[in-house]
């Protein structure tokens, strides 16, 4: 008997064009569902999408800035007149490195207008469409420090506390309406963002400050997006029907074992 099958559910995908949004939009492909995959870069979104239609796979790119409302209710409302939405996962976001001091006024209204606003879009872009459908499932993209604190983290922390409590608002305003809303909190996961980030501010060191980044998960390494996105196959799938106002921590013990 397989599980965790996505079957005839269409899913939307913020964030798509790379890293977990990818691994998410190849797995969820794989497992039945046509994905709708959603990210500004235009030309990385597309070759996603043509990644998952050469495994035989069905995918759809559409270039969307997640901060602005209208492009996410004009993007939903397209996507519903062709396929009723029954998943959605905001997965897009951004990332920043440092303290109240060094988060100036610019870097705050940027991380805000993408991680939270982006979240708030895309749910005020899609419950109503599922409240029409009878149901659905909301997966937002949290993060460990949306439950601790880690040094140099400011304005990315605000985000990501922010996404924790809307999945826990609309998960109980929308739970007799049929609406699941949970969230993944994971800790670091190596994608090519990281090596950028790396590359970019540890030149010639890379490697050694990967291995300092990676150990401080008390596992012993990154995370794989490919484990992240299977997490979300799981909470998205009809055998997680009973899952909803949850948080789920993918951390490699970083929460509750990092001294």
């Amino acid at each position: 008997m397989k599980k965790f099958r996505l079957d005839r559910k269409v899913a939307v995908i913020t964030g798509a064009g790379s890293g977990i949004g990818r691994s998410m939009a190849k797995i969820f492909a794989r497992s039945g569902a046509t994905v709708h995959l959603l990210d500004i870069n235009v030309e990385s979104v597309n070759a996603v999408a043509g990644e998952i239609e050469t495994e035989e796979g069905i995918a759809f790119a559409h270039a969307c800035d997640v901060s602005d409302q209208d492009e996410m209710i004009q993007n939903l409302e397209q996507i519903q007149a062709q396929h009723p939405i029954d998943i959605l996962v905001n997965n897009a976001g951004i990332g920043f490195v440092g303290n109240l001091e060094q988060t100036s006024e610019a870097d705050f209204d940027r991380l805000y207008q993408v991680n939270v606003k982006g979240v708030y879009n895309g749910m005020y872009a899609c419950v109503p469409l599922m409240r029409k459908n009878g149901g659905g499932v909301i997966l937002n993209m949290a993060s460990v420090v949306s439950s601790v604190g880690i040094p140099e983290r400011f304005g990315y922390t605000m985000t990501k506390g922010a996404v924790l409590m809307m999945t826990y608002s609309v998960a109980l305003d929308y739970i007799d309406q049929g609406i699941r809303c949970n969230c993944i909190s994971p800790a670091r996961v190596h994608t090519q963002l990281v090596d950028d980030y790396l590359a970019k501010n540890y030149p010639g060191k890379e490697n050694e400050m990967y291995d300092t980044l990676a150990k401080t998960q008390p596992i012993g390494r990154m995370a794989k997006p490919e484990e992240v996105a299977h997490l979300a196959l799981f909470l998205c799938s009809d055998e997680a029907s009973f899952i909803t106002g949850s948080d789920y921590p993918i951390d490699g013990g970083f929460i509750h074992l990092a001294p």
